[in-house]
């Protein structure tokens, strides 16, 4: 488990649940089609417990477009 210290530390990404400190495993790629065009994607970070729950919350707000691994997304070629 990491600690307070080696969090502040560390340069991976962590979960963007509340109070989650883990390390990011899966990136969802979301937009609002009410603020953003069709095209433009926001993301938020998830460990491997918190996935389920926030693919959820997205999902049931019909925000969520893609959900993929935090190495596949790095992978990908970056947006003109």
């Amino acid at each position: 488990m990491n600690s307070p210290e080696s969090a502040e530390n560390s340069t991976a990404p962590i979960c963007s649940a509340k109070g989650c400190r883990a390390d990011a495993v899966w990136v969802l790629a979301w937009n609002n089609p009410k603020l953003h065009t069709p095209e433009r994607r926001k993301t938020w970070l998830a460990c491997e417990e918190h996935r389920e729950h926030l693919s959820s919350f997205l999902g049931m707000r019909g925000f969520l477009k893609d959900v993929v691994t935090l190495a596949e997304w790095e992978s990908r070629p970056a947006s003109p």
